[in-house]
């Protein structure tokens, strides 16, 4: 799939006629994402250019539809949302700017995950953010966070997940997340879940399309975590209480050796006991707090056999649960499944829409996932913290920028670092696997091992070397003092 784009963009042609589509309309906004609200049924302004652009999205919709097997009148439904509309416009409008590169890289980041505040209620080990009892002295004002918003949606962003902290005890929440849903982002929120109560949740129903909420194990492994008594039962309840009011719930956990022989049985309470429909386990990366606790990070072994039972558990018959993970090595497991290495090449119909999709898209699912790439850190989304600064990942604080002073779209096209992570081929170790494109390991679990972010992610089974390295360090040493040569 990618070397047919790539082959389509080769053509001077097609590379104007694609820039043009992409182009802003008199009208205001993109003229892509004009022609895709006409193609929809929508009678908006337009003027000869906008027209000419809707004849040829019309064109391309058509048969693409009818080659994967695809409703055209299922696509126009769902281009009447915004939210698809603005993702397709982010894509498409990447593809034009940077060519179909592998992996992708967007035209803005697709996903901003604003950590709102540093205000936290708990002390977790492993936080990244090192938030406590107190926000940051220079937070972004009520109506700072207003303006970032409508950057957001001048530059493309699609996507925004608030975190923190623990960003519901920000007073304000409700009314920027309000702000931003008017303007057609989907809006996500990652908290503790402690102050989830009925009537919040209900409150996070009209907001919010989807929740994550961290649990990290059963009451005394989870307690010791987050560093307060009793805070098991409130996440509990709050996971609960989320469920119970229809909102689209996910449960995180961090791994590390603290908590991994009950993940099994912590996945099946929150399916059983919980009702959540999803569940996704973070990457432990040694950052913030979380340096403090390096010697829980899971060996590649273990790490690998446990992404392993996360495939395997989401794909049993009897599963009515998603499993995800942030391990870019997840994508790896995904695709071995996908051609057959674990006796279930037919699990991956149940993951399209349609036989016909299917069928059509047999024999590109590699090209697909080194399309889509792994690791998104600085190609498809990056952080915001709290006072505007802009990072290439909440799990890796390098200031690229405050928004207060630039604009992220200029970031995101000219930062050095943001380059350096979009080249896969030089990245130490994880440059030289055939998994490259597909995952490209996680590269903030590379700079807080090395300080190098085109540094190797010791946690795969493909860099065992670099693991055991690390494991022949002294205890004085730090994981940045340790060379990735």
């Amino acid at each position: 799939m990618t070397g047919a784009v790539q082959r389509w963009l080769g053509n001077p042609f097609s590379k104007a006629l694609l820039r043009f589509v992409c182009g802003r309309s008199k009208y205001g906004g993109n003229r892509l994402d004009v022609a895709l609200r006409r193609y929809a049924g929508e009678d908006i302004p337009c003027d000869f250019r906008d027209r000419i652009a809707a004849l040829v999205v019309k064109l391309i919709a058509d048969r693409g539809t009818n080659a994967l097997g695809y409703s055209g009148e299922s696509l126009k439904k769902n281009l009447k949302d915004p939210v698809i509309r603005r993702g397709m416009v982010n894509v498409l409008e990447g593809v034009a700017h940077y060519g179909a590169r592998r992996p992708f890289t967007s035209i803005a980041p697709f996903l901003v995950v604003w950590n709102y505040t540093k205000h936290c209620n708990l002390r977790c080990e492993h936080c990244y953010e090192n938030a406590g009892p107190g926000a940051m002295k220079d937070e972004l004002t009520t109506e700072e966070a207003k303006r970032v918003i409508d950057e957001f949606e001048d530059a493309g962003v699609v996507a925004i997940a608030f975190s923190g902290g623990e960003p519901l005890l920000r007073n304000d929440i409700f009314e920027i997340a309000s702000y931003a849903k008017s303007k057609g982002f989907f809006i996500s929120v990652a908290t503790n879940g402690t102050v989830i109560t009925r009537e919040v949740a209900k409150k996070m129903k009209n907001v919010f399309d989807y929740v994550e909420i961290s649990l990290d194990g059963f009451e005394k492994v989870h307690d010791r975590f987050r560093g307060v008594p009793g805070a098991w039962r409130l996440t509990c309840e709050g996971i609960k209480n989320s469920v119970g009011e229809g909102i689209d719930t996910c449960v995180a956990l961090t791994a590390t050796r603290s908590n991994l022989q009950e993940i099994p049985k912590l996945v099946d309470f929150i399916e059983q006991e919980l009702g959540a429909k999803r569940v996704i386990m973070f990457n432990y990366v040694p950052v913030g707090r979380g340096k403090d606790i390096v010697d829980q990070d899971l060996s590649p072994q273990e790490r690998h056999k446990l992404l392993n039972y996360l495939y395997t558990k989401m794909v049993d018959s009897d599963c009515k649960m998603i499993c995800y993970s942030t391990a870019p090595q997840y994508s790896m497991i995904s695709l071995e499944f996908a051609y057959g290495a674990h006796g279930a090449s037919s699990i991956v119909p149940t993951h399209f829409t349609s036989e016909g999709a299917m069928r059509a898209l047999r024999g590109r699912t590699k090209s697909l996932a080194d399309f889509l790439g792994g690791c998104g850190a600085g190609r498809l989304y990056c952080g915001l913290e709290p006072n505007g600064d802009i990072t290439p990942c909440v799990f890796m604080p390098i200031k690229l920028g405050n928004i207060r002073d630039v604009r992220l779209r200029d970031v995101w096209h000219s930062s050095e670092l943001l380059w350096k992570l979009r080249d896969r081929e030089a990245l130490k170790g994880c440059g030289e696997c055939k998994y490259r494109y597909t995952c490209g390991g996680c590269r903030a679990r590379a700079y807080g091992y090395y300080d190098d972010v085109q540094a190797p992610d010791p946690g795969c089974i493909h860099n065992l070397k670099y693991w055991l390295e690390l494991k022949k360090t002294t205890k004085n040493e730090t994981p940045t003092q340790v060379s990735s040569k």
